[in-house]
């Protein structure tokens, strides 16, 4: 099949890209919230979800926060990505405001697939997604 002949929009699905912005010293129950986050949408069924480390960042209050050598961790950016269903992003905000946490999110609407294997194929490489 040649490249203008490839169909990308029914070769992938819609759903929705989630993210959570937190820091990294901030916990919930004994454990940090991009853990807890992570852990939460694992029960949850989703099918993926990953946690970078950021640099550097500040957020409502102003206050920048880098990444120094000789500095101990606490204050940085943490995001923690989820692509999903629409349903499965409202059930893991959901988790979040029963546990009464206030957390910055992004929800946006993705479309997403893997390139290099027909649709009918995903199972071999990640679990259903819906």
């Amino acid at each position: 099949m040649s490249k203008s002949e490839r169909d990308w929009k029914g070769h992938s699905l819609d759903g929705v890209f989630l993210r959570f912005i937190v820091h990294e010293g901030r916990s919930y129950k004994s454990m940090s919230l991009y853990d807890w986050l992570l852990t939460v949408a694992k029960k949850q069924g989703l099918p993926g979800g990953c946690a970078f480390h950021g640099i550097a960042g500040f957020g409502r209050h102003g206050v920048l926060h880098e990444q120094h050598f000789f500095e101990l961790a606490g204050d940085l950016p943490v995001e923690v990505r989820f692509v999903c269903s629409e349903q499965q992003a409202y059930q893991l905000l959901d988790a979040v405001e029963d546990a009464e946490l206030a957390l910055f999110y992004v929800l946006s609407p993705a479309r997403f697939g893997i390139a290099g294997l027909e649709r009918a194929e995903w199972s071999k490489a990640m679990p259903p997604m819906f």
